[in-house]
C-alpha cells in the first residue's frame, strides 16, 4: 500500500484515549438537550468529517469517498466537549471506516487508530449504526418507526432508514422490560409467585409487541435493496478471505507500528437490550455460534461490541437474576405457564428474525444481482460464501458477523425453546 493512502486514515481518525459511555434513554436529556442523539459535531472544526458523512451515498457511488479521505487534515479530540460528541464522533467514523474499506472498486485496509476512549472497536457496531444515529420531531413517540430518520446513512435509500429505524423502535419499546425484569427478580427473592407470574405475563405481552413491530420491516425495506446496496457496508473483517481481506484490516498506530484486527460486523446480536431477555430468563447460549475457544459463544462474543455500561449491566444482571431457578423449585403450575408462555414468546420472535434473514438474504442471495455501474466487490455476495467451511454450513451463507447465518440463528431460536419447563 502506498504511503498516502497509508497515513491519511490514521491521521483522521485520531482519538487520544478516555473511557467510553453508553447511551442514555432517548427520553432523556443526557444524550443532547433535545434527548436525541446529537445529529452534527457543533464545532467547525470537525466540518470535514461531518461534511463528508452528509453527502456519503453520492461520494460512494461516484467513487470519490476514498481519495476524499485520504486528503482529509489531521483532526484530534481536543474539541469534544462532552459524551455526545464522542458519540456522534464514534458514529460518523464508524460510517466512513466502513465507507472506505468497502467503497472502492476493491475492499481496502484502511491504518487507523482509535483511543480507550470509544470502549468499543473501531469499527461501525451497532451503537454507531443504530443507537447513535437517529433524530425525530418533538415529542415524537419513539417506539413508531414512522416517527424516525437517519442521522447518517450509507446508500440514502428509505430502504436503509427503514431497516435502521425498525431497531431503534424495537429498543425504545423495549426499554419496558428492564423495570419489569428487575422486579420480576425482586418478587422471586421475596416468594411472591402471583406477582412474578403477572409479570411474566407482561413480560409476554412486550416480546409479542417487539414480534409485530420487527414483521413491519416488511413495509418499506425491499430485500434487492437491502441485499446489494446496502449490506455489503456492514460488514466486518471477520472471516473476509473470500471478500479480499484475508487478514481483516491493519490499524496503523504510527512510527511504523500497528496490528492486524479482525471484528465482526454490524449485527443485532450487538444490542444489549434482547440480550437482556436471555439472561433474564436463563436461557443459556453459551455453545451457540462459532466463536473460539469453545464455551464462549458468539453472542457472548458480542458483548465486547456493546459500549461499556452495556456490558457492565448484562454482568450484573446475570448475577442477579433468579427467575429460572425459582420457577424450577416451585410447584405453582400457573407460574410455570407464565414463565414458559414468555420462552415461547421469545421463541417466536427469534422465528420472526429468521423469516427475515430468509426473505433478506438467502432469496437474494440466490437471485441474479442488478446490473452494476462499477467493478466494485459486493461483499454481500462475496461474505456469502466463506471457504474452507463448507463442511460446517452447507448452504455457503454467512452473517456480516462471520457466522454460520441459519445454522446459527436455528441454534439460538432451539436452544430458547428448550428453555421450557
Amino acid at each position: 500500500m502506498d504511503t498516502a493512502v497509508e497515513y491519511a486514515i490514521p491521521a483522521y481518525l485520531k482519538l487520544e484515549g478516555r473511557t467510553w459511555t453508553a447511551t442514555p434513554s432517548p427520553r432523556t436529556t443526557a444524550s443532547s438537550p433535545t434527548g436525541l442523539p446529537l445529529s452534527r459535531l457543533s464545532a467547525p472544526y470537525y466540518a470535514p468529517w461531518e461534511d463528508l458523512a452528509s453527502d456519503l451515498p453520492r461520494l460512494i457511488q461516484t467513487g470519490q469517498i476514498r481519495p476524499l479521505i485520504d486528503n482529509l487534515p489531521v483532526l484530534t479530540t481536543a474539541s469534544l466537549q462532552s459524551e455526545p460528541e464522542w458519540r456522534r464522533a464514534y458514529s460518523v467514523l464508524g460510517f466512513l471506516t466502513h465507507a472506505y474499506i468497502w467503497g472502492g472498486e476493491k475492499p481496502q485496509d484502511p491504518l487507523l487508530e482509535i483511543s480507550a476512549h470509544l470502549g468499543l472497536p473501531p469499527c461501525a457496531t451497532y451503537a454507531a449504526l443504530t443507537l447513535w444515529n437517529w433524530t425525530t420531531f418533538p415529542e415524537a413517540d419513539v417506539t413508531n418507526p414512522d416517527n424516525l430518520s437517519l442521522l447518517t446513512s450509507f446508500t440514502g435509500t428509505k430502504d436503509e432508514e427503514w431497516f435502521i429505524v425498525i431497531s431503534v423502535a424495537i429498543e425504545a419499546k423495549g426499554a419496558r422490560v428492564v423495570p419489569l425484569m428487575l422486579d420480576a427478580i425482586a418478587a422471586a427473592t421475596a416468594n411472591d409467585a402471583p406477582r412474578l407470574t403477572a409479570l411474566l405475563c407482561r413480560f409476554s405481552d412486550i416480546l409479542e409487541d417487539l414480534t409485530v413491530t420487527l414483521k413491519r420491516m416488511y413495509e418499506k425495506n425491499d430485500p434487492n435493496v437491502f441485499f446489494h446496496q446496502l449490506r455489503p457496508f456492514l460488514a466486518g473483517s471477520k472471516n473476509m478471505a473470500a471478500a479480499g481481506l484475508p487478514d481483516g484490516v491493519f490499524y496503523d498506530l504510527g512510527n511504523g507500528q500497528g496490528e492486524w484486527g479482525q471484528y465482526s460486523g454490524g449485527s443485532n446480536a450487538q444490542s444489549s437490550l434482547i440480550q437482556t431477555f436471555d439472561i433474564f430468563l436463563g436461557v443459556n447460549h453459551s455453545a451457540t455460534g462459532d466463536v473460539k475457544p469453545a464455551g464462549t459463544g458468539y453472542i457472548q462474543e458480542m458483548r465486547k461490541y456493546m459500549p461499556s455500561p452495556h456490558r457492565n449491566f448484562l454482568q450484573t444482571l446475570a448475577k442477579l437474576t433468579n427467575t429460572r431457578r425459582y420457577i424450577l423449585s416451585s410447584t405453582d403450575q400457573s407460574l410455570k405457564e407464565a414463565y414458559n408462555s414468555a420462552v415461547l414468546s421469545l421463541s417466536s420472535f427469534r422465528d420472526a428474525h429468521i423469516q427475515i434473514v430468509s426473505r433478506y438474504i438467502i432469496i437474494p442471495a440466490k437471485s441474479r444481482a442488478p446490473e452494476q455501474k462499477t467493478e466494485r466487490v459486493n461483499l454481500a455476495t462475496a461474505s456469502s460464501q466463506v471457504k474452507g467451511l463448507e463442511d460446517k454450513n452447507p448452504t455457503g451463507l454467512y452473517g456480516t458477523g462471520g457466522t454460520s447465518l441459519i445454522p446459527f440463528l436455528k441454534e439460538t431460536r432451539d436452544t430458547t425453546k428448550a428453555a421450557t419447563c
